[in-house]
This record gives structure tokens, C-alpha cells and sequence, in this order.
């Protein structure tokens, strides 16, 4: 079964945030559509089978993507390797790489635009 569930994030910068979460993170750009002001009208990045999505918020705040803080789980094999790439890319370490109670090895990061991300060991569908 192909994964059902997309997170979806704005940035005040789409393009910096499609470039960074590459660097930083791995994720591989699958399509990116311009916006008319020069943004990210709508992006998809892959990440294994997983996927996410993003655009370029405008900052309005009758719009209800822009008041929605995010978080993010995301599967990896490696997170030791994970863990050292995302700090050689600058990426701020909230929760250092550890060994969690529920058999996840884990780790917790902002990106450049302050959204939550968790990476580790633990697949739900892998219990």
C-alpha cells in the first residue's frame, strides 16, 4: 500500500526551504511549482516512499496554514548518519540523538523556519 498522509508546510521562504531540507535532511525535490510572486506556489519532496508537501506562505493571518504549528516524524534507517548530516548542514539540534523506551533510536530538529522534525528508528508499520 502507498503511504495516504501529506504533511503539508508553509515558508516564508519556499525556494530556501526547498533547497535546505536537501541539504540538510535528504529529501529530493519532485516537483516544484513557481508561485506568481516568485515563491513556491506548491512543492512535493520525496523522501524515501514518504512525501511531504510546501509552498511560500504569505503570512495572513485570516489563513489558517499560517497560524498551524507543524511536526514531523520521519522514518531512517541510519539516524546516526541522519543525525551527523543534519548538524554538518547547521540544522538546530532540540532533542540530541537517543535511545527511547519504546525501542526508537531518535533524534529532534528545527528547520530554518522553526517546524519540528523528528527522525528515528521507530516505522509504525514495522512493529
Amino acid at each position: 500500500m502507498s503511504p495516504n498522509i501529506f504533511p503539508a508546510l508553509r515558508y516564508k521562504n519556499g525556494n530556501a526551504a526547498v533547497d535546505w531540507l536537501g541539504k540538510a535532511f535528504g529529501f529530493e525535490k519532485q516537483m516544484v511549482v513557481p508561485g506568481p510572486d516568485g515563491g513556491v506556489a506548491h512543492a512535493q519532496l520525496t523522501f524515501g516512499s514518504g512525501m511531504i508537501m510546501l509552498g511560500s506562505g504569505k503570512h495572513d493571518p485570516a489563513n489558517p496554514w499560517d497560524q498551524v504549528p507543524q511536526g514531523i516524524y520521519v522514518y531512517v534507517e541510519d539516524v546516526d548518519a541522519h543525525y551527523r548530516r543534519a548538524k554538518a548542514a547547521g540544522a538546530e539540534i532540540v532533542r540530541d540523538l537517543q535511545d527511547t523506551d519504546y525501542g526508537s533510536r531518535e533524534y529532534s530538529a528545527r528547520d530554518l523556519d522553526g517546524h519540528l522534525w523528528s527522525f528515528g528508528t521507530y516505522h509504525p508499520h514495522k512493529r
